[in-house]
C-alpha cells in the first residue's frame, strides 16, 4: 500500500508540469484570438471611414465634373455666338467693301457721261435755226442721258434688299432676290456671299438637299473666297449630318480643317474639329454598345 502511493504521487507530480504547460498555451491561444478580433473590428471601423471618404470624393468629382460640362457648354455657346456676330461683321465690311467699289463705279460712269458730251453751242439768233432759214423754228432741245438714271441697278441695293428679306425670316423671297442678284452680278465681291446665304435660307427652313447643293456651288463657283468657303464646309458638314450621311459630314469637316484652318480667324476649323470630336466618340460609342450587347 505504501508502494502504491508513492507510484500515484510520483505520477500526480510527473503529470502536473504538463497540464499546466497545456493550460499555459490554452491561455495564450485565447489572448492572440482577443487580439486578433480587436484588429478585425478595428480594420472594419477603417474600411467604414474609408467608404465614407470614397463617398465624399466620388460625390465632389461628380460635382466639379458637372460643374466642367455645364462651363464648357456655356463657352461652347459663347464661342458660337462670337462666330456668328464675327460673320455677321464680315459680311457688313464685304458690304461696305461693295458699296465703295459701287460708288466709285458710278462716279467713273458719270465722268465718262460728262466727257462724252459736245461742247456747247454759241447760242443762234432769235427765230433762226443754226445752218437753217430765217424765221425757221427752233428745234427743241434733247434731253442728254446721264449715268445713273433710271433702269439703272445698283449691286449693293439689291443685295441689301435680298439680305434684309433674309435677316426678317423671309427665307423665299431673300433665295429669290440673291439668285437674281448673283444673275445680274456674278463677279462682286458679294456675289459669294449671296450664294451661301441662298444655302443658309434653305438650311433654316430644314430643306437639307437643297441646302446641300447651294453649300456646294458656294465651294466649285468661288473657290477664291477662302472665309466664305470654309464657312460653306462647315455648313455642308452640318447639313450632311441633318441628312443623316455621316461620313459625308466627316469628309467636309477634315477638308475645312485640312484645307482652310485659317480662315476667318480659324473659327470655322475649330468648330469642324469640334464636330469631328463629337462624331468619332459618338461612333465610339455605338461601338462599345454593340459589343456589350453581342457579349
Amino acid at each position: 500500500m505504501r508502494y502504491a502511493a508513492v507510484v500515484f504521487a510520483v505520477l500526480t507530480l510527473t503529470a502536473s508540469p504538463a497540464a499546466a504547460a497545456a493550460n499555459k498555451e490554452h491561455l495564450q491561444l485565447l489572448a492572440e484570438i482577443r487580439m486578433l478580433q480587436e484588429q478585425i473590428q478595428q480594420l472594419q471601423a477603417m474600411m467604414g471611414t474609408l467608404t465614407d471618404a470614397q463617398k465624399t470624393v466620388i460625390t465632389r468629382l461628380d460635382e466639379q465634373a458637372t460643374g466642367s460640362r455645364k462651363a464648357i457648354a456655356d463657352q461652347t455657346l459663347a464661342i458660337t455666338n462670337m462666330g456668328d456676330n464675327v460673320r455677321v461683321l464680315r459680311e457688313k465690311a464685304d458690304e461696305t467693301n461693295v458699296r465703295i467699289s459701287t460708288v466709285s463705279q458710278e462716279i467713273d460712269a458719270l465722268r465718262q457721261a460728262i466727257a462724252s458730251q459736245p461742247p456747247p453751242q454759241a447760242a443762234a439768233p432769235a427765230g433762226t435755226v443754226p445752218g437753217g432759214e430765217p424765221g425757221a423754228a427752233a428745234p427743241p432741245p434733247q434731253a442728254t442721258p446721264t449715268a445713273g438714271g433710271a433702269g439703272t441697278i445698283s449691286p449693293q441695293r439689291m443685295y441689301e434688299t435680298s439680305f434684309d428679306d433674309y435677316s426678317a425670316g423671309r427665307y423665299d423671297l431673300a433665295i429669290q432676290g440673291f439668285q437674281a442678284f448673283i444673275q445680274a452680278f456674278p463677279r462682286t465681291p458679294n456675289a459669294a456671299n449671296a450664294q451661301f446665304n441662298i444655302g443658309m435660307s434653305y438650311f433654316n427652313q430644314g430643306k437639307w438637299a437643297e441646302a446641300r447643293d447651294a453649300f456646294q456651288r458656294v465651294i466649285s463657283e468661288y473657290p477664291q473666297a477662302d472665309d466664305r468657303v470654309a464657312d460653306a464646309y462647315y455648313k455642308l458638314g452640318s447639313t450632311f449630318e441633318q441628312l443623316k450621311q455621316v461620313d459625308n459630314a466627316k469628309r467636309a469637316y477634315e477638308t475645312l480643317v485640312q484645307k482652310y484652318p485659317s480662315a476667318s480667324g480659324g473659327f470655322p476649323a475649330s468648330q469642324a474639329r469640334q464636330a469631328l470630336d463629337r462624331l468619332n466618340k459618338k461612333a465610339l460609342a455605338v461601338r462599345r454598345e454593340r459589343l456589350t450587347v453581342d457579349g
